[in-house]
């Protein structure tokens, strides 16, 4: 609503009344609306990965191994710490390829965020995607679901701060600034992803910088990951939940890579 308060808040402080005052709303979206792909193929995949318990210890690879320690942990993080979930997604999006040609995966980056006249504030990312040279393609962070609203908020509002470097960085390579861009986010609540594509435009970018209403509804698609008679609290250490949320995450990566095409055309990369 036009007469919202607004404020010039650091990205992880942006809460459900930010989505309002910025004219922000969020749609769920079917798998097969969503994602191009939905099902692709998990045979490249360690077989241990796909079918074992996280206890087990017998008889399975060093990776498999290794991946079930961040996953073990994480399924525990929320009695210990949400970074536990974090270095798990960091762990899923590099056994699964996010950081090829060019592209690496990032823990606690922090880039720049204009809002309400102030250059000052900050967007903490949990996880990222970058390319060279330093685009943010991708974004992850974790929350659980009580305060869901809330982490969508903050995923916005990192899509924005993602909006604002990238086309910074266009215009320091001598490129024209990109009038939108669709932001590709996960937000993890335990082990269990979410996806999101956050269309940011101009008008909405302005927006915030202004601190003011812009005309324009923007639609923040999301789709959860969902396993029929699958209790809600049910993760990815159960193995049929866990191949689902893979073929999730490979369909995402693909869908991913289709959005920032368009960021990363025309930048130079130099060893």
């Amino acid at each position: 609503m036009a007469n919202v308060v607004r404020s010039a808040k650091l990205a992880s402080h942006w809460k459900e009344r930010e989505l309002t005052a910025y004219n922000i709303t969020i749609a769920s979206v079917a798998p097969d609306e969503f994602f191009p792909s939905p099902d692709p193929s998990l045979d490249h995949i360690d077989t241990a990965i796909l079918n074992s318990p996280p206890s087990s210890h017998a008889d399975i690879s060093d990776t498999a191994l290794g991946y079930f320690g961040y996953l073990g942990m994480a399924t525990r993080a929320e009695k210990v710490q949400e970074s536990l979930v974090d270095n798990f997604v960091f762990k899923t999006l590099r056994l699964l390829g996010f950081d090829e040609d060019q592209v690496s995966l990032f823990m606690y980056h922090t880039i720049p965020f204009n809002i309400c006249g102030k250059a000052t504030r900050v967007a903490k990312m949990n996880v990222c995607v970058f390319h060279y040279p330093n685009l943010v393609l991708l974004v992850a962070i974790s929350g659980g679901t009580a305060n869901a609203v809330n982490v969508e908020a903050q995923i916005v509002a990192m899509a924005i701060a993602a909006f604002q470097y990238n086309n910074a960085q266009r215009i320091e390579c001598r490129l024209d600034p990109l009038a939108v861009m669709t932001i590709p986010c996960i937000r993890m609540s335990g082990t269990r992803p979410t996806f999101y594509l956050v269309p940011v435009t101009t008008e909405l970018n302005e927006a915030v910088i202004a601190g003011r209403y812009p005309e324009h509804t923007t639609v923040v698609l999301r789709c959860a990951t969902v396993v029929a008679d699958t209790p809600t609290f049910v993760g990815m250490e159960d193995t049929e939940y866990r191949r689902f949320a893979l073929k999730r995450f490979l369909a995402f990566k693909e869908l991913a890579k289709s959005h920032w095409v368009h960021v990363v055309r025309g930048m130079k990369v130099t060893p």
